[in-house]
């Protein structure tokens, strides 16, 4: 299933499709109303947010916020991209900018995790912890750190045979249950249901009304 599946006639207009490809983000319908949509994109750097994806997402956030549109976010993020190059070009203060704009917006936020949801890449994107209004898991979601093999490497170091441990943490995080239990999850869903429930969740927060704290401005990392 597609973003396109779940708007309205199947369309979707994007912005900025070539840049920054690893995330999507553009404007569609649900049943006429008007959201932003921000969603990962698994083909392109496994989905990685690096510095350039955050940038383009968290202006694309506070854009919406500032007219008023609700923002639909899809969730399939491995992480943030590693690498020397990032952490100079100063990929934790970029990250920030999403984090910051996704916790600062006051419209309606619906989310739904489909695959991969680790570690702070999960945390920025429209997450519970961020004041999300409605958060869904597909069956195939994985809310964890890190994927399996990766944890169980640091976790059992020095150990040759780690195969069980793997399945073991496969069991207990490859799947939404314990974020479900944790309340980090609404609901798990079956993805045929997708657009039926977040046309309802739109239907519920159209009178939401939502104000930050009093002050003259935020202090955004810039």
């Amino acid at each position: 299933i597609s973003t396109m599946q779940v708007v309205d006639d199947y369309q979707f207009f994007e912005i900025m499709p070539d840049y920054a490809k690893n995330i999507v983000i553009g404007f569609a319908r649900m049943e006429g109303r008007t959201v932003g949509v921000v969603a990962n994109q698994p083909k392109e750097l496994a989905g990685c947010l690096d510095i350039d994806a955050s940038v383009k997402a968290a202006r694309f956030v506070r854009f919406c916020d500032s007219f008023n549109i609700p923002l639909l976010t899809f969730v399939d993020v491995p992480g943030f991209l590693p690498g020397t190059s990032q952490e100079h070009n100063g990929i934790i203060r970029h990250g920030a900018k999403l984090l910051y704009a996704y916790a600062e917006a006051t419209v309606p936020k619906l989310t739904v995790i489909t695959r991969k949801a680790y570690g702070g890449a999960y945390d920025v994107m429209s997450s519970k912890h961020l004041r999300g209004d409605i958060n869904y898991a597909w069956p195939t979601a994985e809310v964890a750190v890190m994927g399996a093999k990766g944890a169980v490497e640091i976790i059992f170091r020095g150990k040759e045979d780690v195969s069980d441990e793997v399945a073991s943490y496969e069991h207990l995080f490859a799947n939404p249950l314990t974020a479900a239990r944790r309340g980090f999850v609404d609901d798990v869903i079956q993805p045929s249901t997708t657009r039926q429930r977040l046309c309802e969740d739109l239907e519920m927060l159209s009178s939401k009304k939502l104000s930050n704290p009093w002050k003259k401005h935020g202090n955004i990392p810039l």
